[in-house]
């Protein structure tokens, strides 16, 4: 089968570093960058504020590791899995980019167990997050708006600590849910 003639037929026919450099001839080193372009993030998160998000490295990998943590999800009478699998999520993936790499399986399991959705959550909680939660799978800003109540404080500490401050944040949510309501 004919090779085309820019692939070495042999790997050590393959060009060397500075292989068409003069002798003490060195490459410059790299200019420095700068976000300059439209789509550029701007400062080391990018924008801040409401409904913004948090950019990381593969963030939409949390979705497929919701899916397949879906069936350990404990749901309360008016919830649907979709819209907990996408909070899920989100939340995992605010964890993830705050540490600055993609989200992995003990993400998710603790933004789970942040929402309770590993059986642990109390009734009060369970009816408050039902309301919070609904329709989040199909309304972006339900869905940031809850993801913007989690702590960026709280996703940093270690995965005990989060599971034992769990139930103080949910009461706390679950009160500014009732007087809201």
């Amino acid at each position: 089968m004919p090779t085309d003639p820019y692939i070495p037929a042999r790997p050590d026919a393959r060009p060397r570093q500075q292989q068409n450099l003069p002798p003490g001839v060195a490459p410059p080193p790299g200019a420095r960058w700068r976000a300059e372009r439209p789509g550029d993030l701007r400062g080391p998160l990018g924008e801040s504020g409401p409904l913004g998000g948090t950019p990381g490295p593969s963030v939409g990998y949390a979705y497929a590791l919701a899916e397949r943590a879906r069936d350990r999800f404990s749901l309360g009478p008016h919830e649907h899995d979709a819209d907990a699998v996408a909070v899920v999520a989100e939340i995992a993936a605010k964890r993830a980019a705050a540490f600055g790499r993609a989200p992995v399986m003990p993400d998710v399991e603790l933004a789970a167990a942040l929402l309770g959705y590993d059986g642990s959550a109390l009734p009060a909680f369970t009816d408050a997050r039902s309301r919070l939660v609904s329709d989040a799978a199909h309304s972006y800003r339900r869905r940031r708006s809850l993801v913007d109540e989690v702590p960026a404080e709280l996703l940093h500490l270690p995965a005990a600590d989060v599971r034992a401050r769990a139930a103080q944040w949910r009461s706390a949510l679950a009160e500014r849910v009732a007087a809201t309501a």
